[in-house]
């Protein structure tokens, strides 16, 4: 029986899909499986027997990656599942910043004991007077399953498009609309776009990369939409460019301090993948990655241990090994099943990083005895027994 235990509320479309080996349970310290959505897990102590960490959605700076992956503990997440919600807002976004709606319904919220409101609405409208998106410039700063989507959106809504991603996956290539205009360098989207969307990944080298430098580099006037996250932005920097009139308007889907409530900020309050759909997604194929880990051994989606599948075991054990990426371990472990007699019938080696993944099936039921021997190997972070 494997424990699961939520740390965050699991949309019950998800939580459904766990058979009968599976039980759910408020104890963290005896899960298997840790569900997560938006709980900090830095300053948690990892329980001694959790193999999985799946978070119900993309993002993951809310979990201790290295750490985990020290401890043979997989991390997953769900890219994609919430892909369609978060695009539907980044155009929402576009067009709250190109007609200002939001100043008109302020407007009307505002004069609503005025009995003549109608006639005073055809006075005061020019104030919120705005632009069409038809025909503009739109950059596409990375394309992943959801800059994939706003760029083909954007395409179908007769805007000019062009996106930016130095690592394109082949299958977002395939999803992309020919009428995309790829750049390989994004200093011209800098110089081109109307408008700029960001949707890559936060990391040390992404951190900040919309400053006040790439500001300089951008159209007077343009408008920076940011659903992705927010320290992707200097926002002190962005100010200030709204300030010089160098950006019209900033759209960003994270509330703070140095954007709520600015001059020429639309700012909402997260609401990128808060759509009842986004969630049974999200909790559905989060479930489905945890059920084909524990079960099986096979790992998709994670992000900080390599992709491998190797279906379901046939033969009579399986053993998964979690190990630093250095020269020489998969001949120690085959020397340690050589040894104690044992064939091995199948096997798969996969590395990221500084980090591997080894599974082998083998033939005869893995013993304490060896399970203990490649534990002792220097470099191995745990050995796991899938079957047997």
């Amino acid at each position: 029986m494997f424990k699961i235990n939520c740390l965050n509320p699991i949309a019950e479309v998800g939580l459904k899909n766990f058979s009968s080996l599976y039980e759910i349970t408020q104890e963290a310290e005896k899960a298997d499986g840790i569900l997560v959505r938006s709980a900090s897990m830095h300053d948690m102590e990892l329980p001694r027997g959790l193999l999985a960490v799946a978070r119900a959605g993309a993002g993951v700076n809310n979990i201790p990656l290295d750490k985990c992956a020290e401890h043979g503990v997989v991390v997953f997440n769900t890219p994609g599942a919430n892909a369609n919600g978060v695009m539907e807002l980044v155009i929402a976004g576009m067009l709250l910043a190109a007609r200002d709606v939001v100043g008109g319904i302020e407007w009307v919220k505002a004069a609503k004991e005025d009995a003549d409101i109608a006639k005073s609405a055809e006075k005061a409208k020019k104030s919120f007077a705005g632009t069409e998106i038809k025909g503009k410039k739109l950059g596409v700063i990375g394309l992943g399953a959801i800059g994939v989507k706003v760029a083909n959106a954007a395409v179908a809504l007769d805007m000019e498009v062009y996106g930016y991603d130095p690592y394109l996956s082949v299958n977002a290539a395939w999803s992309l609309s020919r009428a995309v205009n790829h750049v390989t360098n994004v200093e011209d989207i800098y110089a081109r776009c109307d408008y700029i969307t960001i949707h890559v990944p936060l990391t040390e080298s992404t951190k900040g990369m919309i400053n006040g430098d790439s500001v300089a580099k951008m159209k007077d006037g343009v408008i920076l939409l940011n659903f992705a996250r927010d320290l992707l932005v200097n926002e002190k920097d962005v100010l200030e460019g709204i300030k010089c009139g160098k950006i019209a308007r900033y759209v960003s889907d994270f509330p703070n301090p140095t954007t709520a409530g600015q001059k020429g900020c639309i700012v909402i309050p997260h609401l990128g993948a808060s759509t009842a759909e986004s969630e049974d997604n999200c909790a559905e194929m989060a479930v489905q990655e945890m059920m084909d880990y524990l079960e099986n051994g096979n790992i998709r989606n994670s992000v900080n241990y390599p992709s491998c599948d190797m279906g379901v075991c046939a033969k009579a054990g399986r053993v998964a090994i979690f190990h630093k990426n250095i020269a020489n371990m998969i001949t120690k472990f085959t020397a340690e099943f050589g040894e104690k007699g044992i064939n091995i019938s199948d096997m798969t080696n996969k590395s990221r990083g500084e980090v591997a993944y080894t599974m082998l099936d083998v033939e005869e039921v893995p013993t304490e005895e060896i399970i203990q021997a490649l534990q002792a190997i220097s470099g191995v972070f745990r050995v796991r027994i899938v079957k047997g």
